[in-house]
């Protein structure tokens, strides 16, 4: 995969930047700043190199129509201020825009084109549209490996009509990954949470045969508690997940890795209670279970002290109330205290996972955290990824 920093002669070129900025807003307010600090190693790179950067990105899910509360706008302003720099934000239809025209009576390095997924053919890959875009500039750059699981037109089929190269960004997400699933230092561990667990069962197979230990933790270990007949009260569950289960288990077994699930819990009467510790037998039918126990982390602990690698998705409990964050809270800690004598390799990823750090300020306490969701779950199942594929 061609590297743009490996490039010469890219002097002020013209340079296409995909860019994943698809940050949380709350009315028109960023409230999370982690994805736009992932990129600046790029675009201050392309500042350097006298380019001119016309940058795509998108923000939610506006379908193919324009939504003014999904704007860029105050994305721009947020870059503007990091890198001191004037950035114009362009939203005349991409399809009237000519190249000739995009820097004219503007002295700045950088434009935004606005929300790409306020057209339809964005998702739809079109190849006029990918053919359009690809015509206001001289090079294609990709640094969103968060979106390289879409093909869509700004990620995969432009590729077609550029020069096109990996972003700074993106080939080190692929490098810890990398890192993580083949140059692997064992033992090595992988702690999964979060709320669905069929979204993550065919990540979790493929990671038996690699890891040597899978430990289950947030909403998705009620389906497995549930299914070793614990009693999981209200909490939530995924209904028909028992044949997979089953087969997670016969697998592990075959491999000899070994899958974890809480030992006790905490519990609450509603999502916003206190929280009570209670062992699994004691779990009554009006108990939401909302974070692992004590013994459970205790566990934990002595898995992540007898590894080398780490790999973590998802969080522990119901974080969003501070009585059911502790679970989540301690994982990172016990990751960081091991991080700090550099006796193991860690990497988390995931927005849930990110929001977890955040609020302890951790976020450079692990080797690599990757700001993907969807694109980290599928490279590490060992799909290709679309926009990796095309840059391949």
């Amino acid at each position: 995969m061609n590297n743009i920093k490996d490039q010469e002669n890219i002097n002020q070129k013209v340079i296409l930047l995909r860019l994943d900025l698809n940050v949380p807003l709350k009315n028109g307010v960023i409230t999370d700043q982690t994805r736009i600090d992932k990129i600046l190693p790029v675009i201050n790179f392309l500042i350097k190199k006298n380019c001119k950067v016309i940058i795509i990105s998108h923000v939610g899910r506006p379908k193919g129509k324009v939504n003014k509360e999904l704007s860029l706008k105050p994305i721009c302003e947020n870059l503007e201020s990091k890198i001191n720099q004037k950035i114009k934000l362009i939203n005349e239809d991409i399809f009237k825009i000519k190249k000739d025209k995009l820097f004219e009576n503007f002295d700045g390095q950088i434009i935004f084109l606005e929300n790409i997924r306020f057209y339809e053919e964005e998702e739809k890959n079109d190849k006029n549209f990918s053919k359009q875009l690809a015509s206001l500039a001289d090079l294609y750059v990709n640094d969103a490996f968060s979106c390289s699981h879409r093909a869509h037109a700004s990620i995969s089929k432009i590729t077609e009509f550029l020069p096109s190269f990996a972003g700074l960004q993106l080939e080190t997400e692929i490098n810890a990954l990398k890192k993580v699933t083949s140059e692997i230092k064992r033992p090595i561990t992988c702690i999964i949470g979060g709320s669905k667990i069929s979204t993550k069962i065919n990540l979790i197979k493929n990671l038996i045969p690699k890891f040597d230990n899978i430990i289950v933790v947030g909403g998705m270990a009620n389906n497995i508690l549930s299914y070793k007949g614990n009693s999981i009260g209200k909490s939530v569950k995924e209904e028909n997940c028992e044949k997979e289960i089953e087969n997670i288990f016969k697998t592990s077994n075959d491999h000899s890795c070994s899958i974890i699930y809480p030992k006790d819990v905490k519990i609450g009467k509603s999502m916003d209670d206190e929280s009570q510790i209670k062992d699994l037998a004691e779990v009554s039918a009006d108990d939401f279970i909302l974070d692992i126990g004590p013994k459970t982390l205790k566990k934990i602990e002595d898995i992540i002290e007898n590894s080398k690698t780490v790999l973590w998705n998802g969080p522990a409990g119901y974080f969003e109330n501070p009585n059911f964050a502790l679970g989540s809270y301690e994982i990172a800690k016990m990751i960081i205290k091991k991080n700090k004598d550099n006796s193991i390799y860690s990497v988390a990823g995931g927005g849930d996972t990110i929001a977890v750090l955040n609020q302890i300020n951790a976020i450079n306490d692990f080797n690599f955290v990757s700001t993907a969701g969807g694109a980290f779950l599928e490279y590490l199942e060992g799909k290709e990824l679309p926009g990796i594929k095309v840059l391949n």
